[in-house]
This record gives structure tokens, C-alpha cells and sequence, in this order.
């Protein structure tokens, strides 16, 4: 075995070596150089392109071979999201990342920078800054210091620009990978001898919690499940960037509850001329969907949660809420009410976005702490 890995290495080295020199390879070029019979290359060619590190770049034509071109080991891009939201004067950017590992990366350094970042929290391979618009300097280099951060974010007809200064493998992902994931419209970077410094480019969109309640029965259906289906169901329409799916626990000594009296919400960003459609899907497909009649929907826009919004998060967790208080609520801060009896608890789930998993799901905790 070891000598099939050190023969299938040689073979790549010199493929790469060719498609950096002359932009592409042939069998016979290799079988020179290797002193190996044509037809053991073509062996290895075959195999390499299945395993995806060599790639066809033109056909065999008469006297003319087949070109081929050895494609990178790295991945094309580490980042697989990159968009933003904004509430006001403050900016929450969302970075999705393929490794949980980079992610905790840029969640520490961002962190230990500041600049203009308000909180940095991270889940999973998501990473959620909330940022001030405007500028303040940092200084990125070696350990201790920050090795990248954000010094400024500022909102411009309907974009939003990120200035982000960084060295070392940050740097390289901000000229050769952020550019190329979804949600960014342009990357500008310039150096200055190790330090990179650039702009980010995304959509200022709006951000939208639709909370959820009461659409299952005692022996059909549930609430988280509708949800999920809710979030990528949406997820699938222009102009919709999907954030996440969350599950709140409400008063658990509610007699009417189905089971343990559980909420959820999802998060969306969405382009600000489409929050009406938006809106009006999900409405419909919760309708048609629901096991229960009683069914119910919140939609709020923006991410900043009022004192008295999340004060009526707290009395659905402690209290009985009755529909004529939801609505009182959901008219004083702008949270658009459908459907039946949920309405209570889909209000409630708007009511605590934001918050971490751990109080979400234990309702002896105070979300106003």
C-alpha cells in the first residue's frame, strides 16, 4: 500500500508541476518523465479524475491527445455564507463556515479585537457577530494580539461594508476564499507588508423571527417539526438567506399543553421587498400544514428585542397569558398575529430571540438577567 501512495504522489506532483508551467498534461507527458508504459498513466489518470484531482480540459482529436490539468488539493473556499442584517445602527453579520474549527477561530480572534463588534457567538460552524456602524482601529499581528478582526461597518444604499484587517491565514481567506461565498457582492483588499487589510461587501437585509405554537394535537404532529420544515421550505424562495431554527420552552404547568409546552421561532434574513411575500408563505404553508386549528404565528422584523417584548417572553414562562394580552403586546411592538390559541406562544418564541439555548430550554432561568 505504501508504495501505491508514493507512486500516486509522484504521479500528482509532476500533473500539478505541468499544469502550473504549461497550463495542462498529457499521458504522454507524464509517461516520459516517469519512464512508465502510456497505459499505467492512463490507469492513474482515470483513478485521479475520479477522486476528483485531475480534471478533462480537452478531448482527444485526431493526432492531438487528450489534455488534462491537475485541480488543487485545497478547497475553493472555506466559507460557505457570508451575510448580514441590520436593526437601527447596529449590524448583526452572519459567517458560515465548512469547519467548526475555523469557525472557533474567527469567533476568538474576532472576539479578543473588539473594534467595532458588540458580542461574537458562535454555533456550530455559524458564527453571529452584532457590530455598532462606524470605525474603531485595531491592531492585528502575532500572539497575544488579534490575529484578524473588524475595525468598521457602515451602511451605504443598501449595502453593508465590512473593513477587516488580518495577517497570516485570515489574510488568505480574505483574498482568496470570502470572495467566493454566497451572499458577498464584492472583496477589495490591499497590504501593507504582513497586515491585509479589505472590504466586505453584502446586502443589507432584514432580519425576521417568525415564532410558532400549538400546530400539533395530543397524538399528530409537532411544533419543532413544523418549524424545521417552515425554515427550509422558506429557505428555498428568492431573496431569503436562512439563519436557524430555535425551540423555547414556555410554562410547563399549562393544562392545555400537548406535551412539555415547547415554542420554536426560525430566522431569516430577507430582502427588504420581499418581507411581504415572505410573510404570506409562511402563513400558508402553516395553515395547510398544521395538525392542530389552533395554530399560530408571529412575524417580527429586526433583532433588537424591547425590555417589555421580552418581559412578555417571561410571564409566557411563568404565568398564564391570555390572547388579549398577546395581542395588546404584538401591537405595541409591531409583531404581526395569525391564526388561533398560538398566537400566545408564537408571540412568546419572538419575544425570546436572541437568547442562548440554555435559557431557551430551562424556563426557571430569567431571560431579562
Amino acid at each position: 500500500m505504501s508504495r501505491v501512495i508514493e507512486r500516486r504522489k509522484q504521479y500528482l506532483r509532476l500533473m500539478r508541476q505541468a499544469t502550473l508551467e504549461a497550463g495542462h498534461f498529457t499521458v504522454s507527458d507524464i509517461a516520459e518523465a516517469t519512464d512508465t508504459p502510456r497505459s499505467t498513466v492512463q490507469d492513474w489518470v482515470n483513478r485521479l479524475i475520479e477522486e476528483g484531482c485531475v480534471v478533462l480540459t480537452g478531448e482527444q482529436r485526431g493526432r492531438h491527445p487528450a489534455r488534462y490539468a491537475a485541480s488543487s488539493a485545497m478547497p475553493e473556499s472555506a466559507c460557505r455564507r457570508i451575510f448580514t442584517t441590520i436593526d437601527g445602527d447596529e449590524v448583526e453579520i452572519y459567517h458560515e463556515c465548512m469547519s467548526g474549527g475555523c469557525a472557533a477561530f474567527c469567533e476568538f480572534h474576532h472576539a479578543r479585537a473588539g473594534g467595532v463588534l458588540r458580542s461574537v457567538r458562535r454555533d456550530g460552524t455559524l458564527l453571529r457577530e452584532r457590530a455598532l456602524l462606524g470605525r474603531r482601529e485595531i491592531t492585528v499581528g502575532l500572539d497575544p494580539a488579534p490575529a484578524v478582526g473588524i475595525s468598521g461597518v457602515f451602511h451605504e444604499d443598501g449595502y453593508i461594508h465590512q473593513h477587516i484587517r488580518c495577517i497570516g491565514g485570515p489574510a488568505y481567506s480574505l483574498t482568496d476564499m470570502i470572495s467566493l461565498a454566497e451572499g458577498v457582492c464584492g472583496v477589495t483588499v490591499h497590504r501593507e507588508g504582513r497586515v491585509v487589510e479589505g472590504e466586505v461587501v453584502t446586502r443589507a437585509l432584514t432580519y425576521v423571527a417568525i415564532g410558532i405554537d400549538d400546530t400539533d394535537t395530543g397524538t399528530e404532529g409537532a411544533t419543532f417539526a413544523l418549524a424545521l420544515a417552515l425554515l427550509l421550505h422558506l429557505a428555498k424562495l428568492d431573496g431569503v438567506m436562512p439563519i436557524g431554527h430555535r425551540v423555547a420552552m414556555l410554562n410547563p404547568g399549562l393544562e392545555e399543553r400537548t406535551a412539555g409546552n415547547s415554542c420554536s421561532y426560525i430566522e431569516l434574513a430577507v430582502e427588504p421587498d420581499q418581507v411581504p411575500r415572505i410573510e404570506e408563505a409562511a402563513v400558508r404553508f402553516t395553515a395547510d400544514e398544521a395538525a392542530s386549528p389552533e395554530w399560530g404565528l408571529a412575524v417580527r422584523a429586526g433583532f433588537r428585542v424591547p425590555l417589555d417584548l421580552r418581559a412578555y417572553g417571561r410571564s409566557a414562562r411563568e404565568a398564564i397569558v391570555t390572547r388579549d394580552e398577546a395581542e395588546a403586546v404584538a401591537g405595541e411592538f409591531g409583531v404581526r398575529l395569525y391564526g388561533g390559541r398560538g398566537v400566545i406562544g408564537a408571540l412568546a418564541a419572538v419575544a425570546l430571540i436572541g437568547l442562548p439555548h440554555v435559557v431557551l430550554l430551562d424556563p426557571k432561568q430569567d431571560v431579562l438577567e
